[in-house]
């Protein structure tokens, strides 16, 4: 239940994170076009959009961070295994074991790291210049996007351990062959 739930949430706020962006920055575009329309001019210059790029930075920030959680979870995560599929089965088993082991680590370390940075900034009282909003908030995304990762990992190391499967995005490219 908490999986599934938990699966909901971020594959929501990955697509609300990139529709959000998408709908500010044709905004933003609409508005720059505008502005060279003459009889549009007038109304157009008095709307402020300086802070449309910043808020599309920080929400791609968001976007790439759950969305590299969601990656691992559903197996479209880059990995290179040229090398371990050359393996025999007992060495492949042992290297995708420590591969996901030291993701789940890494991703650890990186939870933990940006907790303590995000931290200090709130200490600091650091803004952000277009949007005035506590820098703590955008650097936010670092520690709960790895401690997102992270259990990802983990949670694709156990059900590795239980089946022997990792998980698979299935696609089909016309011409590409596996």
């Amino acid at each position: 239940m908490l999986n599934r739930t938990l699966d909901h949430l971020e594959e929501w706020l990955i697509a609300w994170f990139m529709a959000t962006a998408t709908v500010i920055i044709f905004l933003a575009v609409l508005h720059r076009y505008a502005l060279g329309v003459p009889w549009i001019w007038e109304y157009a210059r008095q709307i402020d959009f300086n802070w449309a790029q910043e808020l599309c930075v920080y929400l791609f920030i968001w976007m790439a961070k759950f969305g590299a959680a969601y990656g691992v979870r559903s197996g479209i995560h880059v990995g290179v295994d040229v090398l371990v599929r050359k393996l025999s089965p007992g060495k492949q088993s042992f290297c995708i074991q420590l591969g996901l082991g030291l993701g789940a680590f890494f991703t650890f370390i990186i939870a933990v790291l940006g907790m303590r940075f995000v931290l200090f900034v709130q200490t600091m009282g650091q803004i952000s210049p277009d949007l005035r909003m506590p820098m703590w908030i955008v650097y936010l995304a670092v520690p709960l996007g790895s401690s997102l990762m992270c259990y990802r990992f983990l949670q694709v190391l156990a059900a590795y351990r239980r089946t022997g499967q990792l998980p698979a995005h299935h696609y089909d490219v016309a011409g590409v062959a596996e």
